[in-house]
């Protein structure tokens, strides 16, 4: 078992119950790790009592990680607190759902304040956070970037999500572009697609097209946060600047259904 034992792990986007940012989270309090949590709203709380009743080796923090002075405080709460953050989770954004109707404008009928919402929630929020984040793992010599990107935009897409799909393909690039960077000095910055994850607001069409994988089934929160444990470890130290695809062979297939 990936042992993360001394390792503070943030990870943002973490306040659903059955998301795959709690289901993160979990993963690496059992592995050993300090967590800190993250989300928008004070149910983070909640997850925080669940994952660690005492409080001893987790923090919970209420951000809106869209604005880069709330990002900036968080961080420095977690510095104060434990010294150190050398895993990072950007799991904060909107969830794209939704198969049978546009989720938004079609590209040419959007209004511009709307197409900048949806960078700044899929796209900026990991930006805010991993300028800062990184500063301090630079200084350590050690850290594990994973971001929480989508099948949504770098290999498939539909109508209505344009915004969507451009800010998780610019996340895959942004990922590529700082592993680059870092490359050398023991950080890794990898990404995630998930593709058809089941959870409970998962709309039935949603999960008819989990059916339709090649596998027979949407994946579920935690099949996705065993991969981030792996991109975590001190074991995935040669893997940098990837995209791994979490989504049951769905991207393999021409003819869906």
């Amino acid at each position: 078992m990936t042992d993360l034992t001394g390792r503070v792990a943030l990870v943002t986007g973490a306040g659903s119950p059955d998301g795959i940012g709690f289901a993160t989270a979990k993963m690496f309090y059992a592995a050993g790790a300090e967590v800190v949590l993250t989300s928008t709203t004070n149910r983070i709380f909640q997850r925080q009592n669940e994952l660690d009743p005492e409080r001893v080796h987790s923090m919970a923090l209420v951000a809106d990680l869209t604005h880069p002075e709330q990002a900036a405080e968080l961080i420095d709460q977690i510095m104060a607190r434990f010294g150190q953050v050398d895993i990072l989770v950007n799991n904060a954004g909107m969830t794209q759902s939704g198969v049978e109707e546009p989720i938004g404008e079609l590209f040419h009928q959007m209004p511009f304040q709307h197409w900048q919402r949806e960078i700044d929630l899929n796209l900026n929020t990991c930006v805010h956070v991993s300028q800062l984040v990184l500063q301090h793992m630079l200084q350590a010599g050690f850290g594990r970037v994973i971001n929480i990107a989508s099948v949504t935009g770098p290999l498939v897409t539909f109508p209505g999500t344009a915004g969507y799909s451009a800010a998780k393909s610019a996340m895959v690039g942004l990922t590529r572009s700082i592993a680059h960077e870092v490359a050398g000095q023991g950080i890794t910055v990898n990404a995630i697609a998930p593709g058809w994850i089941e959870t409970p607001s998962s709309m039935p069409a949603e999960l008819e097209a989990g059916r339709r994988t090649p596998v027979g089934r949407p994946g579920r929160p935690e099949e996705v946060a065993r991969v981030a444990l792996f991109l975590a470890s001190e074991g995935c130290s040669y893997m940098t600047g990837q995209m791994l695809v979490v989504d049951g062979g769905n991207a393999l297939q021409e003819m869906k259904g």
